[in-house]
């Protein structure tokens, strides 16, 4: 049995009794979450290990990749510009980066890049890694590049590109590159343990993942025992020059290694943050509230910032989703607590959320990365946490 170590305020204990469970009979192997209400921690709890294949103990400071809920982060940065009247989302992108108007893309506005509606997710001309770990080259050719759709007209998940054209904004604006503007006015502030590239100094607190394939493989069963949904979606994987495949083979080799010391240390914006899940939480909690006198975005910003931007059938997802200005915002088969509730997911199972109505903030992390629908950790948790609440 796996010892869960850390604290749980009266009234959210089904938050541990769902954390134990997941290891217990969802498959992690280490873990974190993380619950803010109004300001305050209410669940910190940890457990399992760290490195599988050195036994190392997942400790209350270690640190994990949390692919695409970077994006969250990423977003709030872009968020906090546009409230001190540095950037105007509305404005094109090509006022604040001239040469991204290449292409037809000259009235495409800074939103439509938060919200997946530009159209600029894949590349003709995949970047060689090295290159793309350097930043300016696959911003240069992410600025060439012709959109796959009539921006505005469509939505599809940016799932690789969003980092480095929503991250390039930030870099345009603030002078900073956006794990620095995200270091100073984010992390440091609030003492969170998350960085979007991580020091040398931080490398020996990362867990190291591992990776589950889906317990039913879709792209084998036979399409008669599919829903028409998942045709559509085993079509695209099925098909190499499909949006599903060319969002995420911008780079060459297309396969990343997320462990590696060189992707660790880069700024990928969209899918390389590194923290903890408590860092995650306290994030989202300064977002809707204040957390030791610190608060990210006002009111204001904040209603706009999550407001509905995009929603319904994904050119690369295939599947429904829905986007406000940067975060994910709930449907069906997203955990999150409530209409109210934005935030990111990311592959294999990380979460971070926020949820106004609620005073709720919540972060989870973990290091066994699973495919497929049959990933239930990420639910279980927000369900015990919606149970907690009454």
């Amino acid at each position: 049995m796996t010892m869960i170590q850390g604290e749980v305020a009266a009234g959210f204990e089904p938050v541990r009794e769902a954390f134990a469970a997941n290891f217990a009979q969802h498959g992690d192997v280490g873990a974190a979450v993380c619950v803010y209400q109004h300001g305050q921690p209410v669940v910190d709890l940890w457990g399992g290990t760290a490195d599988p294949e050195t036994g190392r103990p997942w400790s209350r400071d270690t640190l994990q990749l949390v692919y695409s809920a970077t994006k969250g982060a990423t977003a709030t940065a872009v968020h906090m510009l546009a409230e001190r009247g540095e950037l105007d989302l509305d404005a094109p992108v090509a006022k604040y980066w001239p040469e991204f108007a290449a292409n037809g893309k000259a009235d495409i506005p800074v939103r439509w890049l938060l919200s997946h509606q530009a159209g600029v997710v894949a590349l003709d001309q995949p970047v060689p890694l090295t290159e793309a770990l350097a930043w300016h080259p696959m911003v240069a050719a992410l600025a060439a590049q012709r959109p796959q759709w009539t921006p505005g007209t469509a939505h599809g998940y940016h799932g690789r590109t969003w980092g480095w054209l929503v991250g390039e904004v930030i870099r345009r604006v603030s002078g900073r590159s956006p794990g620095r503007f995200f270091a100073d006015e984010i992390a440091g502030p609030l003492g969170l343990d998350f960085f979007i590239g991580l020091p040398t100094s931080e490398r020996d607190r990362v867990s190291r993942m591992a990776y589950q394939p889906p317990t039913v493989d879709l792209t084998t069963a036979p399409p008669e025992e599919l829903s028409e949904d998942l045709r559509k979606l085993v079509a695209a994987w099925r098909d190499p020059n499909s949006l599903s495949n060319r969002a995420f083979a911008v780079t060459d080799p297309t396969e990343i290694d997320f462990n590696s010391c060189e992707v660790q240390a880069a700024e990928l914006p969209s899918s390389n943050g590194i923290g903890t899940a408590r860092s995650l939480a306290r994030m989202y909690a300064a977002v809707i509230g204040q957390v030791d006198g610190v608060r990210l975005l006002s009111e204001p910003t904040l209603a706009a910032a999550t407001k509905e931007q995009a929603s319904g059938p994904d050119q690369v997802m295939v599947l429904p989703s829905r986007f406000s200005s940067g975060y994910m915002l709930p449907v069906e088969d997203n955990p999150m607590t409530g209409p109210q509730s934005f935030g990111h997911t990311g592959r294999g199972g990380s979460l971070g959320f926020a949820d106004a109505e609620h005073g709720i903030a919540f972060g989870y992390v973990m290091n066994n990365i699973i495919s497929g629908s049959d990933d239930v950790r990420a639910t279980s948790l927000v369900n015990a946490v919606q149970k907690s609440l009454g």
